[in-house]
């Protein structure tokens, strides 16, 4: 089982009224379009997140943080707001970073980040061996999210089989 570090402040806020299952076909990866010194914590995420109107905060459900450390973001049972159309049976696992020094989209992922992603990941798969995981760019090629090349090769031996 992964370790994952709640996030008092975000789940004490919540305002929930059920927890009943849904059903996950889809593991969403992104990341938080920040530079390199900038840092998106889980409570920095669903500050912004309220900003921009999400009534329940953060959208992820998992923040990945450059040391590697899983940070909790909505309860899985609750449809995530990170990807339109397709909230409703994903789980969306969010890693800081994604730009480089100089704004540019990029794979910035630190070695910490890589493994604790790739530890998360196959927990998920395990609880949910039919999602496919895939990445934000790949549902909306608009979007240059997570930055990184190709999620699909990257995490084929967790893929459905």
């Amino acid at each position: 089982m992964v370790a994952i570090c709640s996030n008092s402040d975000y789940n004490s806020s919540g305002n929930y009224c059920c927890t009943v299952m849904r059903s996950i076909t889809m593991i969403v990866l992104h990341c938080s379009a920040v530079k390199p010194l900038q840092t998106s914590s889980a409570a920095q995420i669903d500050t912004w997140h309220r900003q921009r109107g999400f009534k329940l905060g953060i959208g992820y459900h998992y923040v990945v943080r450059r040391n590697g450390e899983i940070e909790q973001g909505r309860p899985e049972w609750l449809a995530g707001a990170h990807c339109m159309n397709h909230n409703k049976y994903s789980i969306g696992v969010c890693y800081e970073g994604g730009l480089n020094a100089r704004g540019q989209p990029a794979d910035t992922r630190t070695p910490e980040q890589k493994a604790a992603l790739r530890t998360l990941l196959a927990d998920l798969h395990r609880r949910y061996p039919r999602a496919v995981i895939v990445g934000h760019h790949d549902l909306n090629p608009q979007k240059a999210c997570p930055c990184i090349e190709n999620v699909t090769q990257e995490y084929a031996d967790l893929q459905p089989k």
